[in-house]
């Protein structure tokens, strides 16, 4: 995934990738006939290491505050890797992963963030009166709006301060004084 991210779908060689799973382009052409297959294997695998990478956060941070900062945070450093045309690519030419990508969203990080917003509104750090499904459309369309060279050139805006402003914010205006009092903690490490 490092060198699809890099340098795109279509414009990532074989002999790129080849290297990067420490193999020959042959090994690599003769185990992925098609670059469909393997970008559909490289992103499910990708997935997967996203998932373990949310069980190590989660057993890290006990707090609701704290786990919501630590995925959006694991989120960013995934999504600052990719490059401007890496999305594009996937939803016009590999619809099958992109299906899976979006299939994903649905079944794992928004019932996970949905969770997430439960848990810290029974432990009081998010305020009752939050719609859950609506803050966590929020929550992912935020991440997608600050990643859109076009809304925030990175050239202009750094991505430390996009998300800092996006996101503490945000977090801040869900929380109860005690979740504030959290969030505010994680985001001065910023």
């Amino acid at each position: 995934m490092p060198v699809f991210y890099l340098h795109g779908l279509a414009a990532a060689t074989d002999t790129k990738l080849a290297a990067a799973l420490g193999m020959t382009s042959a090994a690599l052409l003769a185990q992925f006939p098609s670059r469909e297959l393997l970008v559909h294997h490289a992103m499910l695998a990708d997935l997967e290491r996203q998932k373990r990478e949310h069980t190590e956060l989660y057993a890290e941070f006990t707090t609701a505050v704290e786990r919501l900062y630590g995925l959006l945070r694991l989120g960013l450093r995934d999504l600052m890797k990719v490059s401007g045309t890496f999305y594009g690519e996937l939803q016009t030419g590999y619809s099958q992963t992109w299906e899976a990508v979006l299939d994903h969203l649905n079944t794992y990080s928004a019932p996970q963030l949905q969770q997430l917003l439960n848990d810290g509104i029974r432990a009081k750090l998010f305020r009752s009166d939050i719609n859950i499904q609506l803050v966590t459309k929020i929550i992912l369309e935020q991440l997608n709006m600050m990643l859109n060279p076009l809304t925030f050139p990175p050239e202009r805006f750094s991505p430390a301060e996009v998300f800092r402003s996006i996101f503490l914010y945000y977090i801040r205006g869900i929380c109860t004084d005690e979740g504030a009092r959290i969030a505010a903690e994680h985001f001065a490490r910023l």
